[in-house]
């Protein structure tokens, strides 16, 4: 394997990696308000003010502009089709961080369908 593409490809997982904790970080946010009941004008305002001042929403944005700096690098490096493919990366990563950091049930099924990405993504990364 060129050592071309696997630079790029450590790159790619490195995209998904700061995805994954970007989603990591907005997922606890989110869970540790308490934000039951209808929907109004006010109440989406005290939501949005809510958010806006928890530290690890500003953490997210800060691992979503990492990850968007360095997508920006592998695509001035590869081809858009193969780039976005191998970066399907960040659905094993999420998955893997669901189950065992946030301790969410996954059935047999899910991690079927998340094994058949790793074979999807090894073939768009051979070819």
């Amino acid at each position: 394997m060129r050592a071309g593409l696997l630079i790029t490809l450590f790159m790619i997982s490195l995209t998904s990696l700061c995805d994954t904790i970007n989603q990591l970080f907005l997922k606890s946010a989110i869970d540790s308000l308490n934000f039951g009941g209808k929907f109004n004008f006010v109440r989406i305002f005290k939501f949005i003010f809510q958010l806006l001042i928890r530290p690890r929403v500003w953490l997210s944005f800060v691992f979503s502009v990492i990850s968007l700096c360095i997508w920006l690098l592998v695509l001035s490096r590869a081809d858009l089709n193969f780039a976005f493919s191998a970066d399907s990366m960040h659905y094993i990563f999420i998955a893997l961080a669901s189950r065992f950091i946030l301790k969410e049930k996954f059935s047999s099924l899910r991690w079927l369908g998340t094994g058949l990405l790793v074979v999807g993504i090894v073939f768009v990364s051979l070819n």
